[in-house]
């Protein structure tokens, strides 16, 4: 029995829940995994953070502030902070992405989506955010960019990205940060998608709206999770249906909204920090981690890039990739498809 599995099966005999079935329930691009544990009619979800490759701390902070703030973050029962296990709720298994598949309404799940964020930015920032989380600040969007040209565009042109061209890459950015953070701050979520909601039958209002896999939030801008919901990686949006739901947000948070030029200018600059940065990201997951199955998501990646680069304040960022990454580049690069 290998030194982990040790110290997992004391930490479930500890809290009370050694003798239940253990089974896979799932895992994701970090190197979290997630067990149902099940007994008699009870159920428990574990949540396998081994360290130092992850930090159950940024979990347990940000669960707790949503739980104080009325949200339905899984509830925390029992956690072992320095060996990365934690006991959770069990929310059950009726994801965003479940629900889609089996034709349930998008529009009722996106409005509740929508309204639980309206609900979390009428605060004020000071209510929302923890004590001492890292800001989403400049250099944290700067390290995130830079996953384009130090992963995607190597792949894609099979040779480590020139330096002048990275300089002046970087250069654009620093221009666009200001655009970005125009706006109003609040907790950010950053993986606010339809993987990681959930709809709780059992509960009204927002609260019927379950979140997962938070740990990463920040102190940000208001724009960057309805983007994050809306401008989706994984699966297509209908134009429509994105602008009602901008626009839902957007009345919903009347004159905290501020000026609407300026949000729009802050959406399209973070949608664009958000696809470059992902694009990275799926790249780094297949040649770094052997985990090719995101790959598919780059064609769709591409298109969402590209209407973000449409907006007028991303003019000059619009020129960059036209000269550095051309039409023929845009796709998932062929060396990782063999």
């Amino acid at each position: 029995m290998s030194e982990r599995l040790e110290l997992l099966n004391a930490f479930l005999k500890q809290n009370h829940w050694g003798d239940a079935d253990r089974k896979l329930l799932a895992a994701d691009a970090s190197f979290r995994h997630y067990d149902r544990l099940t007994r008699n009619n009870e159920t428990m979800v574990l949540m396998d953070a081994p360290p130092p490759m992850e930090d159950v701390r940024p979990f347990l902070t940000i669960a707790k502030k949503l739980e104080e703030l009325g949200y339905s973050a899984p509830h925390v029962y029992a956690q072992d902070e320095e060996n990365g296990f934690v006991l959770l709720e069990d929310l059950g298994d009726s994801t965003y992405t479940r629900l889609l598949k089996k034709g349930e309404d998008e529009r009722k799940l996106y409005e509740l989506a929508t309204d639980l964020l309206i609900d979390m930015h009428k605060r004020d920032e000071a209510e929302v955010v923890p004590e001492g989380l890292p800001l989403y600040d400049d250099e944290a969007l700067k390290k995130e960019v830079m996953l384009f040209p130090d992963w995607f565009m190597p792949a894609a042109f099979g040779k480590e990205t020139d330096k002048d061209v990275v300089d002046d890459f970087l250069l654009l950015w620093e221009k666009l940060y200001p655009i970005a953070n125009n706006v109003p701050k609040t907790l950010v979520l950053r993986d606010y998608h339809v993987d990681n909601l959930m709809r709780l039958d059992g509960r009204s209002g927002v609260k019927a709206c379950g979140l997962l896999d938070f740990q990463d939030a920040l102190d940000g801008t208001i724009t960057y999770d309805i983007m994050s919901l809306m401008e989706d990686a994984r699966r297509d949006i209908n134009p429509q249906l994105l602008n009602d739901m901008r626009n839902r947000y957007i009345d919903g948070l009347g004159a905290k909204i501020g000026n609407t030029d300026d949000f729009m200018a802050s959406w399209a600059v973070l949608a664009a920090q958000r696809h470059i940065k992902v694009l990275g990201i799926f790249v780094r997951l297949c040649v770094r981690d052997k985990k090719p199955r995101y790959l598919t998501h780059l064609p769709r990646l591409w298109r969402l890039l590209e209407r973000a680069l449409e907006h007028p304040a991303l003019g000059k960022l619009k020129i960059w990739f036209d000269k550095n990454v051309p039409a023929d580049y845009r796709r998932i690069p062929p060396c990782l498809l063999k």
